[in-house]
């Protein structure tokens, strides 16, 4: 009786074990991106028609230009939010965006949806006034005032991170 208790006491430590490492592997297999970044999209390791651009964008210019050579191989969108949607629902694998949207978008409302690599066009964005705008020289002074400072980090890390 001993050696039954013995036995059995020790098949359950080796299935308890296994069964650790197996759910430890697999956790594991599941957290690795299929990509790490943009050099990822470009060698092709995702297919080109999985990729959602937003058309009409700077977006779409950069994809042309920067990855396809002109070719309109590419999951076309009409809105951020089919862009998301898309996304989600699994009909694309990937898109792009501008950092701080996707950053804002990924933590508060798609919490589901992941940003991958390091940003590839750092220091260009825009804020959209109207033409001959009164006060734009002035709002151009006060940004590059803030950049300067560290201040505009540190208004992104608080809102965006």
């Amino acid at each position: 009786r001993l050696l039954t208790a013995g036995l059995y006491l020790l098949c359950l430590v080796l299935v308890a074990s296994y069964t650790a490492n197996l759910t430890s592997d697999l956790t594991v297999a599941k957290s690795k991106n299929v990509i790490s970044g943009i050099d990822d999209i470009k060698s092709g390791k995702i297919p080109f028609n999985r990729i959602g651009i937003l058309i009409g964008t700077a977006n779409e210019e950069f994809y042309l230009r920067e990855i396809s050579s002109s070719s309109r191989n590419f999951y076309p969108l009409k809105s951020r939010k089919e862009m998301y949607d898309s996304l989600v629902n699994n009909l694309i694998d990937v898109t792009f965006n501008d950092a701080g949207v996707a950053e804002y978008m990924t933590n508060n409302i798609y919490c589901n949806a992941t940003l991958l690599g390091e940003d590839f066009n750092k220091g260009i964005f825009g804020i959209i006034t109207p033409k001959q705008w009164l006060y734009g020289q002035d709002l151009d002074v006060h940004i590059l005032s803030l950049k300067e400072s560290g201040d505009l980090d540190n208004l992104r890390r608080t809102w965006f991170q």
